[in-house]
């Protein structure tokens, strides 16, 4: 069973991830930040660095080869967990996209190299993930998660419009883009899987009926 763990940035895809891999004893692919150079750069960058140095495409690319190689592992292993896959990836580009920080020949070549990663996807033993687990929630709540987890270069106060230009629209582009799996949706502010047993026993039971089917 492959399972893609997807959701706005603070959710909780690592945590979920772990608790899929405790409770179901699957390897878990997990999305690298540490490291990540470009990544503390985007987020720092003033408007003009923005736009001299094209941050935003640069760190699109590191995430899209990043991706790209960990869906390959995990498309060629019976089980595996990606706390983040390449399937929303487009979905991030189109925002900076939007947003003018992704040019349109930068977008144009970013959806050209996406395009051919996919369909070489489908030369592999599995051609796609089994189930989508889906993290949704409130603004508030992603931005209290976001604060919770310390990261220094993603709480700036001027950080806060982006994250809510990401947030908007995320529920709707899973609900009409999304077609790789079928989708287990969890609501963030009303399900606690970290604390709440029951909570947690219930996501393993709609898992396993959903790989059943």
């Amino acid at each position: 069973m492959v399972i893609v763990i997807g959701g706005m940035i603070g959710l909780g895809k690592t945590t979920t991830a772990k608790i899929l891999n405790e409770e179901l004893g699957i390897p878990v692919y997990y999305e690298s930040v540490e490291g990540n150079k470009v990544l503390p750069l985007f987020y720092s960058a003033s408007a003009e660095e923005i736009e001299k140095k094209r941050y935003a495409f640069l760190l699109q690319l590191n995430f899209l080869i990043s991706r790209y190689q960990s869906i390959k592992k995990a498309l060629t292993n019976d089980n595996a967990i990606l706390d983040r896959s390449i399937y929303e990836d487009h979905y991030f580009a189109s925002k900076n996209h939007d947003l003018g920080r992704i040019s349109d020949l930068e977008m144009e070549i970013y959806t050209s190299l996406l395009n051919e990663m996919l369909g070489d996807l489908k030369n592999l033993p599995k051609k796609s993930p089994d189930i989508m687990i889906y993290l949704k929630g409130s603004f508030d709540t992603v931005i209290k998660r976001i604060k919770e987890r310390g990261r220094t270069y993603e709480i700036d106060p001027g950080l806060v419009e982006y994250y809510h230009f990401l947030w908007k629209d995320y529920d709707d582009w899973i609900a009409k883009e999304y077609v790789a799996s079928p989708i287990i949706t969890l609501d963030v502010d009303k399900i606690d899987v970290l604390n709440n047993h029951s909570d947690r026993e219930e996501l393993i039971k709609k898992i396993k009926t959903f790989y059943k089917k």
